[in-house]
């Protein structure tokens, strides 16, 4: 699957998500959404691979597989039931060329690798993902403050539906629940330890960004015209 937006750089910030055909869900069991996770880190990678043979068959914990040097440096995502999102950026010089950029080949090897896992599971055919990847560049430092707190508040929607356009009624409440919700970078941001952390590369975020507490989000959000 190719990005929309085909004027990739490296060494820039950029936000990409799609969702399900349809407005389908592409996540229906917590096995989904963990091999998902699961292909986040190791699609991350030169190697290629069948998530069956490299990992399955040889009986081995998927956070345990050998990737070697990752295409892209992944600094914020989150699964909802029938969308995700991913903040990342490339350094990769060396393998940027006009026909080729690590962080479509990245995006291109994860979102096949999951296809493929899904429709065979639930014996569908057909795109699982509604057309072209979609991308935005994050030129500037209170753009990407923004969309590192829609990001990680993204799944309050799933307790209150309408928090981007009313604002959260519970900040506590919303807190609790997002810090117990499994399928996004939160809690590798706010005092969690666990293998998921390893999608994730902190050194990639800019000097400039700051977050020092989970109530920042929350006042980022608010200070940013919607997207």
């Amino acid at each position: 699957m190719s990005l929309r937006d085909s004027n990739l750089i490296e060494k820039e910030y950029y936000y990409i998500y799609n969702r399900g055909n349809g407005k389908n869900r592409i996540f229906n069991s917590s096995e989904d959404y963990d091999r998902f996770c699961k292909l986040l880190f190791i699609c991350n990678s030169e190697k290629s691979f069948k998530f069956r043979d490299s990992v399955i068959d040889q009986k081995i914990d998927a956070w345990d597989f050998d990737r070697g040097e990752p295409l892209v440096e992944i600094c914020a995502w989150v699964l909802m039931p029938n969308h995700f999102h991913v903040i990342l950026i490339s350094h990769r010089s060396d393998l940027w060329s006009e026909k080729y950029n690590p962080i479509t080949e990245f995006m291109r090897k994860l979102s096949t690798a999951y296809a493929m896992y899904f429709n065979k599971k639930y014996k569908r055919t057909g795109s699982l993902f509604e057309g072209k990847l979609k991308s935005k560049h994050i030129g500037k430092d209170n753009y990407f403050n923004y969309l590192f707190s829609y990001i990680h508040l993204n799944p309050i929607k799933l307790i209150q539906s309408d928090w981007k356009e009313n604002g959260i009624k519970n900040q506590k409440e919303a807190i609790s629940y997002l810090a117990d919700f499994p399928y996004s970078s939160f809690q590798d941001f706010f005092g969690f330890s666990r293998k998921e952390g390893g999608i994730i590369n902190r050194n990639s975020l800019s000097e400039s960004f700051k977050c020092d507490n989970v109530s920042e989000i929350f006042e980022w959000i608010k200070n940013f015209p919607q997207v």
